[in-house]
């Protein structure tokens, strides 16, 4: 009966660790790779996340494009936002399906191009970082398949390359998306807009003068305002921002904005700030709203 007994707790402690083991199955992280731009003249860092079973397997996967804030780059993500453990228990619980997850240094470009043509970081990203990464790893490389996340200046970014490019992602989420009114630029102190903006739209610039053609093109809520509802309609947006954080208004703005559109999208307004804490706290459900869109119906 002893010898019966010990077996059983044998078996049932075997099954314990395999199953934990499976719960604590790590995904596979590349800290460094590089992708040489033409366009940008340079080599562009990023760094990559697999799935637990991505070496194991021969299937192809779907893709997150997950950007960073101002002053990060590539490994903000990574080391902040924690987001290779995140990933784990989220796809080992099935929160979220396996996904790659592609972090790319974007410096302050701010993931556009610039009004005079010195940073194309926007032609680079579309024209050759996606193409390039999606022929390194097994990438469904098709819009059903490709979702684009991102926090502060990479929220912006998401938003705009879901709205200029709605035919390459089914999802964006946005959180503490770096989205500004024309008030706000116009009303920006000078030192503020000279280290982070005048690069962008145009420089010696104070007040409405600051409202350029480049301004606009690149505008979350002008192209908004100038797009149709059924060009709206055709990319999933997750809008996520704190109730302390100064972006929450350009957040609300846009929110309004989609909803005059009738435009469906989630809106989240929690409460916290701008900082990894926020973001930390996000991401999961950010990546289980990108998630659902790879699903087949």
């Amino acid at each position: 009966m002893a010898t019966f007994l010990t077996r059983i707790s044998l078996c049932l402690c075997t099954t314990f660790l395999a199953h934990l083991a499976i719960g604590q199955s790590a995904g596979k992280v590349i800290e460094q790779k590089i992708v040489h731009s033409d366009i940008l003249k340079k080599d562009v860092h990023y760094t990559a996340y697999l799935p637990a079973d991505y070496a194991g397997s021969e299937r192809s996967y779907p893709v997150v494009y997950l950007l960073h804030g101002y002053g990060d780059d590539n490994t903000g993500w990574l080391e902040f936002g924690e987001i290779n453990r995140y990933a784990d228990k989220a796809i080992a619980d099935g929160t979220i399906p396996p996904m790659i997850i592609i972090m790319p240094d974007a410096d302050t470009s701010w993931y556009i191009n610039s009004y005079d043509g010195k940073e194309n970081y926007e032609g680079f990203f579309i024209k050759e970082f996606m193409p390039a990464v999606e022929k390194t790893f097994r990438i469904k490389g098709e819009k059903h398949y490709r979702g684009v996340a991102g926090l502060s200046m990479g929220g912006y970014g998401t938003l705009i390359y879901t709205l200029k490019y709605p035919e390459l992602f089914a999802a964006g989420a946005a959180l503490s998306a770096a989205v500004r009114d024309d008030e706000t630029v116009t009303g920006m102190p000078d030192n503020m807009y000279n280290r982070a903006f005048a690069g962008l739209y145009g420089r010696g610039l104070a007040g409405k003068d600051r409202l350029t053609k480049a301004w606009y093109d690149y505008s979350v809520l002008a192209i908004v305002a100038n797009k149709s509802t059924e060009d709206l309609r055709k990319v999933r947006y997750w809008i996520d921002c704190g109730d302390d954080d100064n972006l929450s208004k350009g957040n609300c703005l846009l929110h309004i904005a989609l909803m005059d559109k009738q435009v469906p999208h989630e809106f989240r307004v929690r409460d916290g700030a701008h900082n990894w804490t926020y973001w930390r706290t996000g991401i999961v459900d950010a990546l289980q709203f990108i998630g659902t869109s790879f699903h087949q119906q």
